[in-house]
């Protein structure tokens, strides 16, 4: 399934589905990218900062990808959801 990203918090729900379609804790998937337990916890919450190699090692643990495209003229990044 495809999802269009408009906000970091959206971004951290998707992950935190995608970690639990998998059936890993956050303790499980933060470690296997050398993270702790809470750091992944508040990405998942949308309140962190957090490195694109980071984000990048989390995508790829979780089975993702993560695809860049152009925006079709007139379309608003935001729709429905703020920065």
């Amino acid at each position: 399934m495809e999802q269009r990203i408009v906000s970091i918090q959206h971004l951290g729900g998707v992950l935190r589905t995608a970690r639990r379609e998998k059936g890993l804790t956050q303790g499980q998937a933060a470690k296997s990218i050398g993270l702790d337990q809470p750091s992944l916890s508040k990405i998942e919450r949308g309140e962190s900062s957090v490195r694109v190699d980071t984000l990048l090692r989390l995508i790829a643990a979780l089975d993702l990808d993560m695809i860049l495209k152009p925006r079709y003229k007139g379309e608003d990044f935001r729709k429905g959801d703020s920065w």
